[in-house]
């Protein structure tokens, strides 16, 4: 694999006519609940709806291809906790060629079982990305194996950047795209494309702002990235050598966006946009906040890049958003420990249109004299207003009473 060549606009049409077959012709859809918060034409890319759910298809499909007879007969190995391993997998199966994917040994078993599923082997080693490529490499020694890297390949970078290719076909008055990166090969291929035909297009990335590691391999600043992220495909402590290259001369500004924010733009997506998405598909979504003033007016888009968050983490992600909204909220009540109480309490509450979800008694561990009890009820609410409306009803009736957590909504905090 040469990652000298940086691919040209031939390569990425070339690409797009590989995979016009094989991977999904996404579609561009307007946001207009973005245009009402941030000023901004929004249009989102959907690569959430490829066959695998995440824009790896159109590299892996491209870059298994390009592979002559032996390499296919040898077969092919990558290394990804998720994403990438369902592209490689999904197109190696498509094409008859034998893959082999090496995941990290606590990756979901919903990765792991949708990788099997399309036809791969997989090995499960270590705990990170790095203890799976130092495996792979020794898999390759052993076997013969031809690696397909997630990023640093020009045919991975190529078949990602058909994504320009679309953007300017379905919106031609394009101004800007803000696009995630990880490794970068999404960012480059876009880019790539995108200034071939229209070089007035500005072009931003977005980056977890726990894993910086493109912006700080493009500042030469010490590496920092690490830490538990809802981002996790685009949770890349070494970017590419070939993606870093094309990102510095082509992308105007990474931006990086913090983890309430990656929470928020997964729950507004799915509220506002109906989408199931992944936190590195949110982060062009999330980055928005942070560029509406100089975008202000133009035409964006930003991509969509994936869906394949885990049920139990979105469910969690989804509550949240409900707390953060006030629509979702945990009160404390101190309380006379005595028949009734509970039933005026809930008769409060319901009389102020708040539907009681639990209800907790604390009388042996909390801090409260022996004759009272503190109650813990849970709520749901319409919004930060009805929140102080039955806390005022409570207060009103001698029930001493605080919210416990903080519930923000249109920057007001009760």
């Amino acid at each position: 694999m040469d990652i000298s060549a940086v691919p040209t606009l031939d390569d990425i049409r070339a690409a797009a006519k590989i995979i016009e077959t094989s991977a999904v012709r996404t579609p561009v859809v307007p946001a207009p609940w973005l245009d009402r918060q941030h000023g901004i034409r929004t249009f989102l890319k959907l690569e959430n709806q490829q066959v695998t759910s995440s824009f790896k298809d159109r590299g892996a499909a491209v870059k298994l291809a390009q592979l002559d007879a032996d390499e296919r007969a040898r077969g092919v190995i990558a290394m990804s906790a998720g994403n990438h391993a369902q592209g490689v997998a999904y197109h190696a199966n498509r094409l008859g060629i034998p893959a082999t994917i090496v995941m990290p040994a606590q990756t979901p078993f919903s990765k792991v079982e949708r990788t099997r599923g399309h036809g791969a082997e997989v090995v499960l080693h270590g705990r990170n990305i790095s203890d799976c490529a130092e495996r792979a490499r020794e898999l390759i020694a052993e076997r013969g194996f031809v690696l397909i890297h997630p990023y640093d390949d020009p045919a991975i970078v190529s078949g990602q950047g058909t994504i320009g290719l679309e953007l300017l076909e379905d919106i031609p008055d394009l101004d800007a795209v803000v696009i995630p990166i990880g490794g970068g090969g999404l960012a480059a291929g876009i880019a790539l494309a995108l200034k071939a035909l229209k070089p007035a297009v500005r072009i931003f990335g977005v980056e977890a702002a726990l894993y910086p590691s493109m912006t700080e391999a493009i500042n030469g600043s010490p590496p920092s990235s690490g830490g538990e992220t809802i981002a996790e495909g685009i949770a890349v402590k070494t970017p590419g050598e070939l993606t870093r290259r094309i990102i510095t001369d082509l992308v105007e500004e990474i931006i990086l966006v913090e983890e309430a924010q990656l929470e928020g733009a997964i729950h507004r997506l799915a509220e506002e946009q109906k989408l199931v998405v992944e936190g590195a598909g949110a982060a062009g979504v999330a980055a928005l906040e942070n560029l509406a003033p100089r975008l202000a007016g133009k035409t964006v888009a930003t991509i969509i890049c994936g869906g394949n968050i885990d049920s139990r983490v979105y469910a969690s992600v989804l509550m949240r958003g409900l707390v953060r909204d006030g629509r979702l909220v945990r009160v404390r009540v101190e309380i006379n420990d005595e028949p009734g109480v509970l039933a005026r309490i809930s008769g409060l509450i319901g009389s102020r249109g708040g539907n009681i979800i639990e209800i907790y008694h604390h009388r042996l561990f909390q801090d409260v004299p022996v004759k009272l009890a503190e109650l813990d009820a849970v709520i749901e609410t319409r919004n930060a207003d009805h929140v102080l409306e039955i806390l005022t009803a409570l207060e009103d009736s001698g029930f001493k009473s605080r919210l416990l957590g903080r519930t923000e909504v249109e920057g007001r905090t009760v």
